[in-house]
């Protein structure tokens, strides 16, 4: 193992009584599966997968103990005998695959999504509509004694051990922050009261379990929000819940209610680990640290510097099963990359879908999405080595077609090639490389610097054309609009000079995009996590409560000025993600971005841009105007080809907005069809 890149990361953690084969946690993640229909069946060939990937230890998304702790109404709980029954599908595929898992015990409190949360103090969460009940000095007893059950239960399905979700502002969080424990009895007022709740619950799952069960507890180390812990608190807690009987404690960033992005794009790389450094110093059992881990390097310098005995990853194996195999067999280059956009996993949970993947459509559909060798081998031609492009091709590749892909650029990647120079986007330089290597593993035959006609591929011998051939910027009806102050987003893109003042037209994703563009200073520091702490206000030497209680923010001053406009009457940013529109909302308007809504234009001319903001006429004095006014197919060959089948996938089949999910998810799924 010693020439070996990753020497930390692959070696053995002995807990004992067991030993896990390397240091990578799978982290928890809720799927949706939990509740679908086959759902054990289908989460257990989604876990499967990742224990023959490698992976030594998974955590499952969280289970709850009862009714009134669940996540929503109809959401997983382990109550009874046929729960049991059915978690044993789980563990017993996992098993088969010589990987272990714990069951993750989540009470969510006050963040239940149902008419009755329960709590230690009748105080609502500012993320929830419901608000909570106080629970009585008995009903809390209950509660502990609905823990001990689920654990034993946990352990009679199978699962190595539990997670006891002690952090992110759950209910055992709840207990012990005084910004949600406003009681006075035994259970609340000073901190030793308030931590009560948690060391009970350790106490007694450990008695109830025995010696032999993993139990993990994740602990807060930073709650990011005001009224939460101090340092000295969270070691206190720490080494108690160690005497309590955990195996192992996990570091938890960030409440859900936290204004403070965790593990969104704009979050350097292992941007946290500093603080699980701090904590695991006072500590003996084996630490684990998390957030925007999505690299075996990254991992390895983590565990090298000694912040951490583990690290925890949990989108990276939805981007990539086989994440920890290629590390072992030194081929990090072929891992499909998490690019921690939250599009296609927590957008999609928070929607009540189920979870997927932007970069892999197959996460959390295993069982129906198959890529199995083709009987009939065929010769294709793809156009366009866009995401949809080059999902297509290398997926009907590896299936045995023999394919070909043309693009008239000079390199692969299509509108991934701007995204990627987007402050904040660069992981996209992750996916373009991991395309780029599977195209020579599965043989595809690549023609760059190819602008391929309807002509040629008429008299081929392919059997079928796949275009994916993406957008053209739409050009609005709009007087001025070949004005030379007009600039497209990709004139932006490309190095136009732009000046001091600037209006951007059109505030979906790419105005978003656009506007991080302008008001950026300099060379990119989005992997500077100093820089990152004092943007966000959080205190690094951790003497602050929470992380971040009197700390104030300090961001670089905006390059430009600039007006962020739309049509539509609803907020500015309402079409962005669920998970990750706030952040880029927030992050602009501290530049100063003026954003407006309910606009219409009237003209582009020498005075700059004239409209109507709300029915009153105004000119914005702008040195520019970026039109960011949607896009068109580009489809034209759809039309002269004739002599062979034709499938339009990606920007060419729907140029609505850029959604390199639907792009890379159609061009699969066809792939795995054709």
């Amino acid at each position: 193992m010693s020439n070996h890149p990753y020497p930390h990361l692959l070696a053995p953690l002995d807990l004992g009584f067991t030993t896990l084969k390397n240091r990578v946690l799978m982290g928890s993640m809720h799927t949706g599966l939990e509740e679908a229909p086959n759902g054990f069946e289908r989460m257990a060939a989604f876990y499967a997968e990742r224990a023959r990937g490698g992976v030594a230890l998974i955590v499952t998304g969280g289970i709850g103990p009862n009714k009134v702790g669940a996540v929503h109404g109809h959401a997983a709980q382990m109550l009874n005998a046929e729960d049991v029954a059915n978690h044993r599908i789980v563990t017993d595929a996992v098993h088969a695959e010589e990987g272990k898992i714990c069951m993750q015990i989540l009470h969510t409190g006050r963040y239940a999504y149902n008419p009755q949360p329960v709590a230690p103090s009748a105080l609502q969460a500012p993320i929830n509509p419901f608000p909570p009940k106080e629970l009585s000095a008995e009903e809390i007893e209950e509660q502990i004694s609905d823990f001990v059950r689920c654990a034993s239960l946990a352990k009679e399905a199978g699962y190595d051990g539990v997670e006891i979700m002690g952090s992110e502002g759950y209910l055992i969080n709840q207990f012990i922050a005084s910004r949600t424990n406003h009681r006075d009895d035994d259970w609340g007022g000073e901190y030793e009261q308030r931590i009560r709740f948690p060391l009970e619950i350790v106490r007694r799952v450990r008695e109830a379990v025995g010696t032999d069960f993993i139990i993990i507890y994740r602990l807060s180390m930073l709650d990011l929000v005001e009224g939460g812990s101090s340092y000295e608190e969270i070691v206190s807690l720490g080494q108690a819940v160690e005497k309590a009987g955990a195996t192992i404690i996990n570091t938890g960033i960030g409440w859900h209610e936290a204004r403070i992005p965790t593990i969104a794009t704009k979050v350097p790389r292992a941007a946290f680990t500093w603080v699980t450094a701090k904590v695991r110093a006072a500590l003996t059992v084996p630490v684990i640290t998390s957030n925007r881990i999505n690299m075996p390097d990254v991992a390895e310098q983590v565990l090298a510097r000694g912040d951490a005995d583990m690290v925890s990853m949990a989108r990276p194996f939805l981007a990539d099963a086989e994440f920890v195999r290629k590390a072992e067999e030194n081929r990090a280059d072929e891992i499909n990359t998490c690019i921690g956009c939250n599009q296609a996993c927590l957008d999609h949970i928070f929607a009540n879908k189920l979870t997927s993947c932007l970069v892999n459509p197959r996460a959390c559909h295993e069982t129906e999405l198959l890529i199995e060798a083709t009987s009939e081998p065929k010769k294709l031609a793809v156009v366009g080595a866009g995401p949809a492009g080059l999902a297509f091709a290398t997926t009907a590749a590896q299936r045995g077609h023999q394919v070909t892909l043309f693009d008239a650029a000079s390199e692969i990647g299509g509108q991934f090639n701007v995204a990627k120079r987007i402050p904040g986007k660069e992981e996209f330089y992750e996916t373009l490389r991991y395309f780029g290597k599977q195209i020579e593993l599965t043989g595809v035959t690549l023609k760059l610097n190819t602008r391929i006609s309807a002509e040629i591929l008429n008299n081929s011998d392919f059997d079928e054309v796949i275009l994916a051939t993406g957008i053209t910027p739409r050009k609005p009806e709009l007087e001025g609009v070949d004005h030379p102050k007009a600039l497209t987003y990709l004139d932006v893109m490309e190095g136009a000079d732009v000046g001091q003042k600037v209006a951007v037209i059109g505030a979906g994703g790419i105005g978003f995009d656009i506007s991080e563009v302008l008001v950026h200073q300099g060379e990119s520091t989005s992997q500077n996590i100093t820089a990152f702490m004092q943007e966000w206000g959080v205190d690094m030497n951790m003497q602050a409560r929470g992380g971040v209680e009197n700390i104030p923010q300090q961001f670089e001053p905006a390059a430009r000025e600039v007006y962020l406009l739309q049509r539509k009457k609803t907020k500015v940013g309402a079409g962005l993600g669920k998970t990750t529109g706030w952040i880029h909302r927030t992050d602009l308007a501290k530049k100063g971005v003026r954003m407006l809504n309910k606009c219409d234009y009237l003209k582009i001319d020498d005075q700059g841009l004239h409209l109507l903001v709300d029915g009153e006429p105004q000119v914005l004095p702008v040195d520019n105007v970026v039109i960011c006014a949607g896009q068109e197919p580009c489809r034209d060959l759809q039309a002269q080809i004739t002599a062979k089948p034709v499938h339009l996938i990606g920007g060419a089949d729907v140029a609505s907005e850029l959604d390199a999910k639907r792009a890379i998810n159609q061009g699969t799924r066809l792939a795995a069809e054709i």
